[in-house]
């Protein structure tokens, strides 16, 4: 018994020594990037001198911050962001609802449909949608980069498996006591899929502040332009070059925040993804 103690011991300390060495590999370009942007900018880098130089220095970010407007994509990005999940969390929490408690003609045909939006990649969808836009006259704008973006077929997927798992009896409670639909779904529907619900924000900020493809299509000038699509421009610049430690700068200010609130809230992301059933 106490081999076998022993031996389980082992293969744990193994598998996290494992994981620890995968992790620190993972976290190398990461490391390296944050190191280089406080390198000064008059110590050029070689093999010698690949990481901290002969001091620390935040200069590298506010020359960042004086070559571009990073004030401003920040903006574009924050409100890009928020809008598109603002939007997002009514079509879901709606589109779910119907989907797990009303009946009608071709639900499963409708249901099946949106589901295969899951199966075609987004990059697919961008010389309809930009003719869309173009139509629309609404290119270069905030509304151009969300628009697409409005409905999300994860989102209704995993706010109707949600929503199923909601006693009917709580929905016919509700109606005694005189609720509508809509009362309903807010008192009754909402509350237990919090979990969820966090958990589909998490995955949409996430996937929003990084997308590039579709802003850079859509979008021409600083009043529209994301962080993603504002560092691209960013490290193209002349006066930029080879100058790693200006665009490492750059690069963190970009990645900077979603890092911070993954390291400052970690636990809760992890929870609301495991409360959500999600692997």
């Amino acid at each position: 018994m106490n081999k076998r103690r022993t031996l389980a011991s082992i293969f744990n300390a193994l598998g996290l020594l494992g994981l620890a060495i995968i992790a620190f590999g993972w976290a190398i370009p990461m490391l390296w990037a944050m190191a280089v942007s406080v390198h000064p900018p008059n110590e050029p880098l070689s093999a010698t001198n690949l990481w901290f130089g002969t001091y620390l220095t935040l200069e590298n970010y506010g020359q960042a911050f004086k070559i571009a407007p990073f004030a401003q994509y920040y903006l574009n990005t924050i409100l890009i962001v928020f809008g598109i999940l603002a939007v997002q969390l009514v079509t879901i929490s709606l589109a779910g609802y119907a989907f797990a408690r009303f009946r009608f003609r071709g639900q499963n045909v409708l249901f099946f449909l949106i589901l295969l939006q899951l199966m075609v990649p987004s990059s697919a969808l961008i010389v309809p949608n930009y003719s869309t836009i173009r139509q629309l006259k609404l290119f270069d704008t905030l509304l151009a980069v969300m628009l697409p973006f409005f409905g999300s077929a994860f989102g209704t997927f995993l706010l109707r498996q949600t929503f199923k798992t909601i006693p009917r009896d709580l929905d016919d409670a509700s109606k005694m006591d005189g609720a509508n639909w809509l009362q309903t779904l807010w008192h009754v529907y909402i509350p237990p899929a919090r979990p969820a619900l966090i958990a589909f924000a998490l995955s949409s900020i996430s996937f929003h502040w990084n997308d590039f493809l579709w802003p850079l299509v859509v979008t021409n000038s600083i009043t529209s332009r994301p962080l993603t699509v504002g560092l691209a421009v960013f490290t193209q610049l002349g006066e930029i070059g080879a100058q790693w430690p200006l665009v490492t700068a750059g690069t963190m200010i970009v990645v900077g925040p979603l890092l911070l609130l993954f390291l400052i809230f970690q636990r809760q992301f992890i929870e609301s993804f495991l409360h959500s059933g999600l692997k």
